[in-house]
Formats: structure tokens, sequence, C-alpha cells
């Protein structure tokens, strides 16, 4: 079976970390099987959050298949168990049973009734204590041939005769670590994992625990722990494809890191494609320029490099389509403010910052409508007053970002001192300040702040 490594951006995914994993997925399958590979591992996109709605259009749109949701990468039961384990049916006899456990060299064989359900387990300790039960003959006074008899009878008895049904059941999305302890003071010291209709689809021994194997991830749009999956310190980071500063993602081995100062992560995953002489799908080529477009707010961003000019002229020729009418659209259905949630308002694209001890959420909202965005302020700022209280955040600072305008409201809620120092502003509670030319929160808000 073959390996599978997730493709994964930030938490809180933004479209350029939505997009950047469906298309580096795409070009690493593809070159997996160009390369003969692809039976030996497959890349799969995920996420770590709700789809912006963006993403959601031009993944329906082109009938892309959404990324998979990615909660953890916690080492799972289904991870490391032995899938297909050795079975045999409870009308076997225990010689049949013997064969196979040898032939196998293994401790136990799952036992199924006539329809393939699970009934149980029967070991080599079970058989084991059959045998010597036959010994009990001898202090009976009975003669070695009644001890040899019984023994010949043994070997044909039913494999039901000899079942143990209390076996340890698991679940294959449970983490292996809250199972350990229950595996290993289980009489058997063996677990089983079933399926809906009760037919087994996995084993976990101690043999399998003893060294689990890591689950395998390539992080795009990120190299942050804090940023990163739940898990992320279990897992091995095989692959860095990133646009931001580097930060604390550590790796027991070399790796291909590719890091990019660069308007986007889609602009390097284009890149890719055509480095390696890959074709691009309209369908992919779609969901990579609404990234681009969305990352450098139709390239008007201080982030924009002659990269993301070329990548995106170059998917827009795939698509035949005009730059600006494509990123217009896309902004577009980002939806509109007035009917959002607040909490989505707020915190579909916000990251958590380390300001020394303290931690800031610095959070933006692109839109083409500030009016219906600031006509909501009250209730924004108590979402953000409510976020920094539950977190402890220093401050939270909301940039309301206006592609037509080009700049950029800010709301703050916490310790404004430092957002107004940084800035020379007078950032207050009501209103906010207006910074003109402000579209880039890595490039002109994050890094003079954490600068």
């Amino acid at each position: 079976m073959a390996t599978r490594i997730m493709v994964v951006g930030h938490r809180n995914p933004d479209n350029d970390s939505i997009s950047a994993a469906v298309g580096y997925a795409h070009l690493k399958n593809a070159l997996a099987e160009r390369d003969g590979s692809a039976g030996e591992v497959t890349y799969v996109a995920a996420r770590q959050g709700a789809l912006p709605p963006e993403s959601a259009k031009v993944l329906q749109d082109w009938g892309i298949e959404p990324p998979a949701m990615l909660p953890h990468v916690h080492v799972r039961v289904g991870d490391v168990m032995t899938a297909d384990p050795v079975s045999i049916s409870a009308d076997a006899t225990v010689m049949e049973a013997g064969h196979l456990l040898r032939r196998h060299n293994i401790r136990s064989l799952v036992v199924l009734d006539g329809d393939g359900a699970f009934q149980g387990l029967i070991a080599t300790r079970a058989i084991a204590n059959r045998y010597i039960a036959a010994t009990d003959l001898i202090d009976q006074g009975q003669p070695q041939e009644a001890v040899a008899a019984d023994l010949m009878a043994s070997l044909g008895q039913k494999v039901s005769e000899l079942t143990e049904p209390n076996v340890l059941v698991l679940d294959k999305e449970a983490l292996l670590k809250d199972v350990v302890d229950d595996l290993i003071t289980s009489e058997l010291r063996e677990g089983v994992v079933l399926d809906d209709d009760n037919r087994c689809i996995g084993i976990l021994t101690r043999s399998d625990i003893a060294a689990p194997p890591k689950r395998k991830v390539v992080l795009v749009d990120h190299n942050e722990t804090r940023q990163s999956v739940p898990g992320i310190q279990e897992a091995e980071v095989v692959e860095i494809v990133d646009h931001h500063r580097i930060a604390d993602v550590m790796t027991a081995n070399p790796i291909q890191f590719l890091n990019l100062p660069w308007g986007s992560t889609a602009t390097i995953v284009a890149s890719e494609f055509r480095k390696h002489g890959v074709e691009v799908p309209k369908p992919i080529a779609a969901a990579l320029l609404s990234a681009i477009m969305t990352d450098t707010v139709i390239l008007k961003s201080p982030t924009t490099t002659a990269a993301d000019h070329d990548q995106a002229a170059f998917l827009a020729g795939i698509l035949g389509t005009d730059l600006t009418e494509f990123g217009l659209e896309v902004f577009r259905s980002k939806g509109g403010e007035r009917e959002l949630t607040v909490k989505e308002l707020v915190e579909a694209d916000s990251k958590e910052f380390m300001l020394g001890d303290a931690t800031v959420l610095i959070a933006q909202r692109e839109t083409v409508d500030l009016a219906a965005v600031m006509a909501r302020e009250d209730e924004i700022r108590g979402h953000m007053r409510a976020l920094q209280e539950a977190h402890g955040y220093e401050f939270v600072l909301l940039m309301v970002t206006d592609i037509l305008a080009e700049g950029s409201q800010f709301l703050c809620e916490g310790n404004r001192r430092v957002v107004n120092r940084v800035f020379g502003i007078d950032c207050k509670g009501v209103g906010g300040t207006w910074m003109p030319g402000v579209l880039s929160r890595k490039k002109q808000v994050a890094a003079k702040i954490l600068g």
C-alpha cells in the first residue's frame, strides 16, 4: 500500500494555503508517476480549517476535490496496525491454525465465522496450554498412550473451542499514545480494529508499538510550529514550500526547503510545474491563479514580485482570461460582509505571532466593500475583545483591506500602544485608523511589529 504524504497549509487557511496544497499535491503525484514511484507514495492535499469562500468557489467551479480535513498528525492506531491480518475459520482445526501460525511467524490468528465476521483470536498460548493440559492425564494415572492419544485428538479440535472472544477492540483513528496502556495491560496484549460490519481490518501488537512510524507531511505556506498541524513534532516533515520568514519547524534529516520571497506560495508552485516540465491542468491553473490574486491583492501588494507577474500571466494564458477581471471575481466571491458571521469576518484569515514573551493576533479581511465591514464595527470589536481575553493576546489587530482604494483600516483591541508606536499613529477604540498603501500583513504589518 502506498505511503500517504499529507500536503497541508497553516491553521485558519487562506486561499493561498488551500490552493498551494492542491497544486503541489498534484505536481508531486505527477512527478511520482514519471519516476515510477507512484505505487510507493501518494500525495494528499489537506487543510486545517474551513475553506475560505473564494477557495470553495474556485474548487467547485473547476471540479476539484476539496483538501481533506487534517485535525492532527499524531500517530494513529491505523498508522501502525497490521492491515488485513491472517485469519482462519472458526470451523478449522487446531492443526490448521498451528500451520498458519508457524508459516506466518505470528502469535495470533483472527477467527471468523461463516459470514466473515470477527469471532475472536486464537493464540499460540491457547494451543500450548491445551497441549500442556494433556499432561494432567499422567497425574491421573493414565498411561502414556492415553496422553499421546489426547494430544493427537487436540489437533483435530475446532478452532472455535480455543478462541478467545474477549479481545481489546480499538478505533482505527484513535491516537496510539492513548491506547498503549490498554494494549499492554490486556490479557492477550493484542488489539483488533473492526469496521462497521464487525469485520477485522487490522491487528495491533506490542511489536507494532515498539518503534511506530511517523506520519509524513509536506508543509506549504508556513514553516512555523504554532501555525502548523497539531502533532507536527511527532511527524516527519519531508518538504517545505513557503514564502514567509524562516521560523522554528525542525527536522531530523535534511529536506527540500523551498523558501522564496515571492508574493504567494502558489507562485512558487506554478514555477515548479514549469521547472519540471509538468503540464498544468486548467483546474489547477485556476486554483493557483486565484491564490496569487488574493495573496498579492491583484498584483498590487508591495510583496508582489516580477515572479508573481510572470507566473500569473502564464496561468492566465492557460485559462485564456484577463488577470484583473479574474482577480476581481475572486475577491467578489469572498461573500458579502453583511451576511458573514462576526467569527468568519474576523478569524477566517488570522495568524498568531510571538512578540517577545507575548502572543498577538493579526487578522486581515480583504474586501471591495469597506463600508459594509465598518458598519459592523461595534460587533467586530466585541469579538476581538473576547478573543483577546480568551487567549491572553497582547492585542488583536484587524486589517480591513480595501483592494480598490489600496489601503487598510486598522482596528485594534488590547495594548494599542504597541501598534501606535510602531506605525506612528493614534489608533483609538472607535473608527480605527486608515492606512493608505498598506496591503500586506506579512511585509508591511507583521514584519514591522515583530522587528
